[in-house]
């Protein structure tokens, strides 16, 4: 397949490209600055404009684009920004799918489109809750509507924290184990949503090659933990004891207006990755962590 990603750059964009060239489809990059190689072709999201050319013979487009949303407090200029982020790159990729009769779609979504489900196991039937992010989630999948409606097949992934050596949550995370600060957040008893930086990209092929697959799917590892859980077994993974806990009022001082959804419980789980045959090659939070330790 010749396949465009759009936010190749990224965590995710880079070990895509990895993992989608091992396998022998041609991948081209679209990027915001004058392109600079081959495989390089140019767009410009805020004014809705993708260069001649760059799309020309793509089967399908992976679009990864988001601002991180942790990586700052959260302002309302703030939230504007990660909104628009995500929408308005979707909504000019989505159109040129649509123009172009390209067939597939794979677009980026969150586990925040869940909102709290607490300790209820949830799959891509369940609906959408309340908050920002389940907000910005469902805006962000709406979207790709030009796309669905010109009949391409377009995946919404609603990914969980993945976890990866070159940064993400770990990235934040680990300086904080190294000098004896890791610790549970809150109660500790919310379920997180995991995978592997290996297991999300090799996902993201799987739905790329499988006709069969559209619509929603989870990203994540079948076996979601608590936060203490997580805590416990990166505190073993990196040798350092997390025996302490930030309060939820800390929390707040911290980043604002994101404590309360930080502090949500999601028990996901890929129950459509696993019913069309996907094997996760790191299900296991304790197999994850050693893996990112080699």
């Amino acid at each position: 397949m010749r396949i465009a990603i759009a936010g190749s750059s990224g965590l995710i964009g880079r070990a895509l490209l990895e993992e989608l060239r091992s396998a022998g489809h041609e991948v081209v990059r679209l990027v915001r600055r004058r392109p600079g190689a081959v495989d390089e072709r140019g767009w410009d999201p805020p004014a809705g404009r993708i260069d001649d050319g760059a799309l020309d013979g793509v089967d399908a487009v992976v679009n990864l684009c988001g601002a991180g949303i942790a990586s700052r407090r959260w302002s309302h200029a703030r939230k504007q920004m990660l909104l628009n982020s995500r929408v308005e790159p979707t909504e000019v990729l989505a159109a040129a799918v649509a123009e172009r009769g390209i067939p597939v779609l794979v677009n980026a979504s969150a586990a925040g489109y869940y909102g709290d489900t607490g300790d209820r196991e949830t799959d891509e039937s369940a609906p959408s809750g309340r908050g920002f992010l389940a907000a910005l989630c469902r805006d962000w999948e709406a979207a790709t509507r030009r796309a669905t409606e010109a009949g391409a097949r377009v995946v919404r992934l609603r990914t969980g924290h993945v976890l990866s050596r070159r940064g993400g949550l770990l990235g934040l995370l680990r300086p904080l184990f190294s000098v004896l600060l890791g610790a549970r957040l809150g109660s500790g008893k919310q379920y997180m949503p995991w995978l592997h930086v290996a297991d999300h990209v090799a996902a993201i092929r799987f739905v790329l090659e499988n006709e069969a697959i559209d619509g929603a799917v989870n990203s994540c590892s079948p076996n979601p933990v608590t936060n203490t859980e997580f805590t416990s077994a990166l505190g073993r993974a990196l040798g350092r004891p997390a025996p302490w806990f930030v309060p939820r009022i800390a929390l707040r001082v911290a980043v604002g207006d994101g404590a309360e959804e930080i502090l949500f419980s999601q028990r996901m789980v890929p129950a459509v990755l696993t019913a069309h045959g996907f094997t996760f090659r790191y299900p296991d939070l304790d197999e994850a962590f050693a893996a990112l330790q080699r």
